[in-house]
């Protein structure tokens, strides 16, 4: 991710957090401009033709906005994206933002690797457990890998902890060759 991803992240999450905006209203407003960005190849290709002034592609976007609704605030990231030629970025800094405000709330990003189908109550306990184990509220993906054979795989970050049947199996041939 290029730096300044992050600090067009951080700055919007500084602006929201100040004004006090629900951020899940945001958030919404956000995946509506994203949805119309990625369903409009002629909107993307507008935003990155060099021809066109960022004051007419500023423009165009008040002109989107009176449909979408957008809060000023993200109406006013989006100008600066155009205004300094980082528009086509719009996408990573989304991402980065998302991941900052959950880092704020305290939410973890989680994947859970299973060799089978968990129903929603396993899911819910499972997520409770791993929710103790980081110490934090935890959002998870959940991942089939039949390749494990049972147990789970979570990986927290960087952090990955394998309860995996194959992992059982490959840390008791490391202990069997060692001994």
């Amino acid at each position: 991710m290029a730096a300044f991803v992050s600090r067009y992240a951080q700055a919007f999450i500084d602006v929201i957090t100040d004004a006090g905006l629900d951020t899940a209203a945001i958030d919404r407003q956000l995946n509506d401009f994203l949805g119309t960005w990625d369903g409009s190849a002629e909107l993307r290709d507008l935003f990155a033709n060099p021809a066109v002034a960022a004051a007419q592609k500023v423009a165009i976007l008040d002109k989107l906005n009176a449909k979408l609704g957008l809060q000023k605030e993200l109406r006013n990231l989006l100008a600066v994206l155009i205004n300094n030629d980082r528009i086509g970025q719009v996408h990573e800094v989304a991402a980065a933002y998302r991941a900052a405000l959950q880092e704020r709330q305290g939410i973890r990003q989680a994947e859970i690797v299973t060799a089978r189908e968990l129903s929603e109550s396993e899911r819910s306990a499972l997520l409770e457990s791993v929710g103790k184990l980081a110490g934090t509220k935890v959002e998870a993906s959940f991942k089939l890998d039949t390749a494990i054979l049972g147990g789970t795989v979570v990986r927290i970050g960087s952090t990955v902890f394998d309860g995996s049947v194959r992992g059982r199996l490959e840390r008791l041939k490391e202990t069997l060759i060692a001994g």
